[in-house]
């Protein structure tokens, strides 16, 4: 089979925290004969798979590099605290990172927090993943800093967070290879953006719609009067004339008369 032979398909990639559902079920609404299929990567994997052409775009997390790809941010996550239910974090309703001071705060390899100064006391070493150090935590072993999407993704019962108001922040992006916009990238930038079919920003637009007819304003022409109530009035009008003109020299009326 060449290339021109294999169906057209669109592969999108999406790091841990994102929940692409929604654009996916667009996708299926508005071009249904063409799969998109869906490739789970880690934050540090999403560059590599675009670059290679594993996936034709992907949400990944903010920076990338814009030398490469080109990306859309859409929206920035809040960052919280993820604590044991009976930590006293769990009693207020958010915490600065000095309220962590005498914590031991869990830093795995795959954080995606741009971070110039941890927060707390650091632990002895650091956890290979995000879900390693979720295990830690709930083991009482120190707290974990992560974007809220994260301890969504990976919660537990015995376990809880609260928002942290001091720390970095994870942007989300979509992004693609710059130099491998095709038409089916387009197309899911316009989902994403909430384009409607029919905009004319997409590569389908609507038909054009017939330019109204030439006619003329409401009330602009008169109308020619029926020749009956023409008559009528004619009819009218004389009647009245000869009422005036009874006498015989009525009708000459406009010449004065002289006085004896």
């Amino acid at each position: 089979m060449t290339g021109s032979d294999v169906p057209p398909s669109f592969r999108l990639a999406y790091v841990p925290g994102v929940t692409p559902a929604k654009w996916v079920r667009i996708w299926q609404e508005r071009l249904p004969g063409i799969p998109l299929t869906l490739i789970a990567v880690t934050a540090t994997e999403a560059a590599g798979v675009l670059r290679d052409g594993g996936a034709d775009a992907g949400f990944v997390r903010l920076p990338v590099d814009r030398t490469t790809f080109s990306a859309i941010p859409l929206y920035t996550e809040t960052t919280v605290v993820v604590v044991p239910k009976d930590h006293l974090v769990a009693a207020v309703d958010e915490v600065s990172a000095e309220d962590l001071a005498d914590d031991i705060v869990l830093h795995p390899l795959d954080d995606t927090l741009d971070w110039e100064t941890l927060p707390g006391r650091p632990a002895n070493e650091r956890p290979a993943t995000t879900a390693d150090a979720i295990e830690l935590v709930a083991a009482g072993v120190g707290v974990l800093v992560v974007p809220q999407s994260l301890a969504r993704l990976h919660h537990r019962r015995d376990l809880t967070y609260r928002p942290l108001t001091d720390a970095p922040q994870s942007r989300i992006a979509l992004s693609w290879p710059e130099d491998a916009t095709t038409d089916l990238v387009e197309d899911f930038i316009g989902i994403v953006r909430g384009r409607t079919v029919n905009s004319t920003r997409g590569r389908t637009t609507a038909p054009a719609e017939p330019k109204p007819s030439k006619r003329a304003p409401a009330g602009g022409a008169r109308r020619k009067p029926a020749a009956g109530k023409t008559a009528g009035k004619t009819a009218r009008g004389g009647a009245g004339g000869a009422k005036g003109g009874k006498g015989g020299k009525g009708a000459k009326s406009g010449k004065p008369r002289r006085r004896s």
